[in-house]
Order: C-alpha cells, then structure tokens, then sequence
C-alpha cells in the first residue's frame, strides 16, 4: 500500500507524509519517495532549486538551501 500524503493548497511544492510506512517507497498520488522518510515529514513535489521558497499550505516556510529533486525528504538538512 502506497504511503499517504497530505497537500493542502495549489501553489505548494513539498507534500507531508502522514503515516509511518517507511518501507513503502511512493505516495498515494505516484510520487516516488527517493529516500525512507519518517511520519509528519515534507517530500518535495517537484524540483526546488537552491534559494527558492519552499512552500506548504499556500505559505513560505523556508528557503532550500540546495537543490532539491523530487522525492526527496525537505527538512533542516536542506532547508532553512
């Protein structure tokens, strides 16, 4: 069963993980997850380049530090 994941508004381009099955390696919508991310945890939706806004609910929460690819967990590592 693919993993459950939670976007709440158009313009965001990460998704929240809303379940723990870290063995399962793609969302409910087809996103393939690049690396095991834990429950409550943002993937990007889509490629976010370094220096862009990193967007959940509609609102900029952060700023990517790197380049991030799609899939790939968004947290403090490459996020501030």
């Amino acid at each position: 069963m693919p993993r459950i994941a939670l976007t709440m508004h158009p313009s965001d381009n990460v998704t929240t993980l809303m379940d723990g099955r870290l063995d399962q390696a793609s969302t409910h919508d087809g996103l393939l997850l690049k690396t095991s991310v834990p429950f409550g945890h943002k993937v990007a939706l889509r490629a976010i380049a370094a220096g862009e806004a990193v967007v959940k609910y509609g609102v900029t929460i952060g700023v990517a530090t790197t380049a991030i690819s799609p899939g790939e967990h968004v947290h403090v590592h490459n996020c501030s």
